[in-house]
């Protein structure tokens, strides 16, 4: 799957936006038509310790998903994310069986 990985306000390290390929790839598991997808990680600027905030597009045909994580790291919001993404594209695959 294509990966369109963006850092807004730093710069993302290579080990960072493997973690984030490898992670990506496995949502292929649940749904084999997914086009691509963009990641944004960003920093908030604020005292709190959860400022680390990840959002993924996931473009499947006809259809894109939305997950937004704020966690205290960028490797546990990208996980939650990706769980979610996972419930999402399982839904998605049952409601399409249904269908045929």
């Amino acid at each position: 799957m294509k990966v369109n990985a963006q850092s807004v306000n730093f710069v993302a390290d290579a080990k960072l936006i493997d973690f984030i390929q490898r992670r990506m790839d496995k949502l292929d598991l649940f749904y084999d038509k997914v086009i691509g997808s963009d990641v944004y990680l960003k920093v908030e600027n604020t005292s709190a310790k959860e400022n680390k905030i990840v959002e993924i597009k996931l473009l499947v045909p006809r259809d894109k998903i939305i997950v937004k994580k704020q966690c205290k790291s960028f490797e546990e919001a990208i996980d939650s994310a990706c769980n979610s993404l996972e419930r999402q594209l399982v839904k998605k695959k049952e409601k399409q069986r249904a269908k045929a």
